[in-house]
């Protein structure tokens, strides 16, 4: 992985995720690109009043993404904090015009086949350029999106139809975002979540 300070300096013009953006697209057509993809988590398709945007994550977009997940996860296990993680959820609401899959995505809680959106949405913003995707969620319901953007970690909070950008969730308060990232430049995801595992039991 990359050390922190390169990945705050990095230059995140579109160039590394495969971007495609439709213009004049219907909701019918967006279904019917669905369909076409399957149950692929690729591409990921984002929808927003006729336009579709197509990514094609790349390697190192996938690689953030996941051990973010992955730190996130051992955050919850080390905290007694019951999650189910639903990956790329394809969220969609036809009477709003939106749809979006998160790159990762969680419902927190006991009870998690009563949500019909998920608590947390996570975004890796690798490649600039793409589709306002707090715009698309604040229509989709999703409490908290976590944008991930050249090394920092920023939560926002739905406060009625827009988000705030937060120092910490809400939803998730003990969470140290920045501790949690300062481990994304481990060689390994197993180095990443030892060593983040070892820095939590110790605060």
């Amino acid at each position: 992985m990359y050390a922190n300070v390169d990945l705050q300096s990095r230059d995140d013009r579109p160039v590394e995720d495969h971007v495609v953006q439709l213009r004049g697209v219907t909701w019918e057509d967006y279904e019917r690109f669905l369909e076409i993809r399957g149950e692929c988590a690729v591409p990921r398709l984002t929808f927003l009043e006729g336009v579709l945007e197509i990514m094609s994550p790349s390697r190192d977009h996938e690689q953030i993404k996941s051990l973010i997940g992955r730190l996130f996860e051992a955050f919850c296990l080390e905290n007694a904090i019951r999650f189910v993680p639903l990956g790329s959820w394809t969220l969609k609401e036809k009477k709003e015009e939106r749809g979006a899959e998160p790159d990762e995505c969680y419902v927190l809680g006991a009870e998690p086949d009563k949500a019909k959106r998920p608590d947390i949405a996570i975004e890796v913003v690798w490649t600039s350029g793409r589709l306002n995707k707090l715009e698309v969620y604040r229509k989709l319901g999703v409490r908290e999106v976590w944008y991930w953007k050249k090394g920092r970690l920023t939560p926002h909070a739905l406060r009625g139809e827009d988000y705030e950008a937060l120092a910490r969730s809400e939803l998730v308060p003990a969470l140290d975002l920045d501790l949690l990232v300062s481990f994304l430049d481990r060689p390994t995801a197993y180095d990443a979540i030892q060593d983040y595992r070892a820095a939590l039991a110790k605060r």
